[in-house]
């Protein structure tokens, strides 16, 4: 039953977004937020198949840790739910993307259109200098920006590094980070036909002010979104017992992590 459910989303995810794709064109040419009104309709379908179809619904915690004014979000990134998801709670937020998404024929260009800012891991310096840059001119403007620190999808179980570029941001927006935990990779991990009923959880936790240094930053960060997220893990594996379990795995970077090239003291 579960497998058939996987595979009805499946075809409708492909479905919805394919003609979504080819219908985003002419709003390319709209005023910014028509074109986030019509990402907004995309994402509220996907979210609400995966709800109605595979049965994977969600809740927010921590909400209170969000400081007013602009802010940047430094999220767990464990599933293609967390975009989803978070694009849907911060219409207006910047995500810092790669560049191979931009590159994409018309669902690229919308990326752009919606301010989100393309990172090129193969050039390095060049990259990271314009990624601080665009995330400069978004919290001047009063938008937030997220960016997934460990810089690709982890998997539950699984340990990378957290990458220099968001020390970078945080020291070049000078405005607080948000830590984000949660636990979608054991409802949606990458497997297509392994999604699970359930409910994920993603927890907003304590933001870290400007000021701290480099090392200091990237340590509390670490800190703050593993061990919650571990915490988080083991509240879903208690509640939904027919979870796969975790297998703990030390690994080094993913086949898609690229060895930055930047030395984050130079931005």
């Amino acid at each position: 039953m579960l497998f058939a459910r996987n595979l009805i989303f499946n075809v409708l995810f492909i479905f919805t977004t394919t003609v979504l794709s080819l219908a985003s064109a002419p709003w390319l040419l709209m005023p910014y937020r028509a074109a986030v009104w019509f990402k907004q309709i995309w994402l509220h379908i996907v979210l609400h198949l995966t709800r109605y179809v595979i049965g994977i619904d969600w809740e927010v915690r921590g909400h209170e840790n969000i400081p007013d004014g602009p802010v940047i979000f430094a999220a767990k990134h464990q599933s293609a739910w967390d975009t989803l998801m978070l694009g849907v709670v911060h219409p207006f937020c910047a995500f810092v993307v790669k560049q191979e998404l931009v590159r994409l024929p018309i669902w690229g260009w919308y990326l752009l259109r919606l301010g989100n800012i393309p990172i090129d891991r193969s050039k390095g310096l060049i990259s990271l200098r314009k990624v601080v840059e665009g995330a400069r001119k978004m919290v001047k403007n009063g938008r937030p920006v997220l960016i997934f620190p460990q810089g690709t999808r982890t998997p539950p179980g699984t340990k990378r590094p957290y990458l220099p570029g968001v020390a970078a941001i945080y020291k070049g927006a000078n405005v607080p980070v948000v830590p984000v935990a949660l636990n979608a990779g054991l409802f949606w991990p990458r497997k297509l036909m392994h999604k699970q009923p359930g409910v994920i959880t993603v927890e907003y936790l304590e933001p870290i002010e400007p000021g701290l240094s480099r090392r200091d930053f990237m340590k509390v960060l670490e800190e703050r979104i593993e061990s919650a997220t571990a915490r988080l893990e083991a509240e879903a594996l208690e509640r939904f017992p027919y979870l796969p379990r975790l297998s703990p795995e030390t690994t080094g970077p993913g086949p898609d992590d690229k060895p930055a090239k930047t030395d984050a003291r130079a931005v």
